[in-house]
């Protein structure tokens, strides 16, 4: 079994050059504006635009609008979803496009209940509960 490394919340054009030559997997790009790691559609595309094959940017996003998502997906079309939020199974399904289910952990959290909701995710992601969304960096 192989172990896959993705690097997220990277802003900085030398910050994923670093993950590639490091051996990254996936480099995740957070479009969600409350982050500290927030960058736009632009941003996330242009960071995007250096990652070399087989390298897959990852679009992280908290409740994010129909509007957003479609701009999002426009801009780095090859990007696989990372949902953070209040997402249902249904939301996460719509677009019809691999994504990993981020789980928020907290003492009454059912992660067997949660995982048997998101069956369809590629993969579920094990996060801190800290009071808004995301993790603790």
């Amino acid at each position: 079994m192989r172990t896959r490394i993705k690097i997220c919340g990277l802003t900085r054009e030398a910050d994923v050059d670093a993950a590639v030559e490091a051996g990254a997997d996936a480099v995740g790009f957070v479009l969600y504006d409350k982050s500290p790691r927030h960058v736009d559609p632009g941003r996330a595309a242009a960071l995007a635009r250096r990652l070399p094959p087989f390298v897959t940017p990852v679009l992280l996003l908290v409740n994010a609008t129909p509007a957003l998502l479609q701009t999002t997906l426009a801009a780095v079309p090859q990007a696989l979803l990372q949902f953070h939020g209040d997402e249902s199974p249904a939301q996460c399904e719509t677009l019809a496009r691999p994504y990993l289910r981020a789980a928020r952990m907290a003492p009454d959290f059912d992660l067997l209940d949660f995982a048997s909701r998101f069956r369809s995710a590629q993969a579920l992601l094990l996060d801190a509960h800290v009071e808004d969304y995301g993790g603790s960096g």
